[in-house]
């Protein structure tokens, strides 16, 4: 087909659309509402899942952590139960692992959440007192092992941790309750019923979605002065008040992943006395698994999302090929003229093809421009972070124009088919 046609069945087809603009607007409505949802919603999650990833990836990329059970276990269709009556990880797996020839360092987090439970209490400090923050039983190699940064002060140090010294370092939530414009490091303040002296700050760490999801709601403690205070057991024969510990274990610089998670699984397995043929009664979780069962999520939530969006883009484009039928049909004279003049079955159908495509797409791009928007007001008004990605706009655009193209082809064959002089004497 020579440009010139081509350019001609598009002035024709904007002619059309334009003339008829109430018809055009409600049969373009679906197409918007459709591509609205797809583009609006893509740049939420995606912004949602991005300021997730960066939490997640505060566990180091080659950091192993090792605990009774997690989410990965429980969606691996590991029967409840069974998960529940694993044994205890204790403080002493953790010195059996940092014996593994390819370990560098051993953390051992008390009271954080998980299998161990949460361990939660005030802090205060003169006449001022925080929400309930849970408090964290660790070492000093904490920070290390999680890639986390102290913004002011220092992490308590190993002497503190072996002469279970009463040191705490707040998290940003503390020290905004209890400082907010003086410096808290030296200050003495009140856990439960001890005192404290605070030698640090943690920097603030990402929030999913910008919320305010409580991910700076804690204060850090040497887990020695926590089993002191809270009376947290290490011995899997002891009654009442033992709770399972989660272990960090980073490999020597240069030695595979796969080979210190060999070792350290092999560790456990031997201290839990498993045959060869029985299944690991803990859990070993990498920063990669953790990314990947996450990804793994947002990918059912996205094709969940483009699925429910797709209802619309169907209602649209049915629309479209109601709208393009009752336009041939109104407009059997002048196809029967235009094939008079000579023109013939391939462009017929091309010009009523082009209009359905240029209706669709005109709704895809008003949708890709109301739905940028609606996720740009939000990032502006609520903070929450959005992403906007070329290819959901390819998407949008190429959703549409398939749409004009799967819906306008009934009628735009009808209308090259139609004969020419049953199509002049149509009255």
């Amino acid at each position: 087909m020579r440009w010139s046609l081509f350019t001609e069945i598009l002035v024709m087809s904007w002619d059309t659309l334009r003339t008829n603009k109430m018809r055009s607007a409600l049969t373009v409505l679906g197409i918007v509402i459709g591509i609205t949802s797809i583009v609006g919603i893509t740049s939420l999650v995606r912004g949602f899942d991005e300021s997730f990833r960066d939490l997640i990836r505060e566990i180091g990329p080659d950091t192993l952590i090792v605990q009774k059970f997690s989410g990965i276990s429980a969606a691996s269709g590991t029967d409840f139960e069974v998960i529940m009556k694993r044994p205890n990880v204790t403080p002493a797996d953790a010195d059996a692992i940092e014996q593994a020839p390819s370990i560098q360092v051993v953390d051992v987090v008390m009271g954080g959440g998980g299998p161990g439970g949460v361990q939660q209490e005030r802090v205060y400090y003169r006449n001022q007192r925080t929400k309930p923050l849970v408090v964290i039983g660790t070492t000093d190699r904490w920070p290390f092992v999680n890639a986390l940064v102290v913004e002011s002060g220092r992490f308590f140090n190993g002497g503190e941790f072996q002469r279970r010294q009463n040191v705490v370092v707040l998290g940003q939530t503390a020290k905004e309750a209890l400082f907010p414009q003086e410096d808290p490091v030296g200050k003495q303040v009140r856990l439960g019923l001890y005192l404290y002296s605070v030698v640090g700050v943690m920097a603030k760490r990402p929030s999913p979605g910008g919320f305010d999801v409580g991910v700076d709601d804690f204060v850090v403690i040497p887990h020695t002065t926590y089993q002191k205070q809270y009376g947290f057991r290490a011995n899997l024969l002891a009654r009442g008040t033992f709770r399972s510990v989660q272990i960090a274990a980073v490999p020597h610089e240069g030695v595979p992943r796969e080979t210190a998670l060999g070792e350290v699984e092999q560790v456990m397995r031997i201290r839990h006395g498993l045959r060869l043929d029985e299944p690991n009664d803990f859990d070993i979780v990498t920063q990669d698994a953790v990314l990947e069962f996450w990804g793994q999520i947002t990918q059912a939530t996205f094709l969940a999302l483009v699925v429910l969006s797709s209802i619309a883009l169907m209602v649209g484009g049915i629309g479209v090929m109601s709208i393009m039928t009752i336009s041939v049909t109104e407009r059997t004279r002048e196809i029967g003229v235009r094939k008079a003049l000579g023109a013939r079955r391939v462009e017929i159908l091309w010009q009523f093809l082009l209009e359905a495509v240029f209706l669709t797409s005109t709704g895809g791009l008003l949708g890709i421009l109301v739905g940028s928007t609606i996720g740009l007001s939000v990032h502006w008004f609520t903070g929450f972070p959005v992403s906007l990605p070329w290819w959901s706009f390819a998407i949008g655009i190429g959703f549409s124009a398939g749409v004009g193209v799967f819906f306008g082809m009934v009628p735009a064959i009808r209308a090259s088919r139609l004969d020419p002089i049953e199509a002049l004497r149509y009255e």
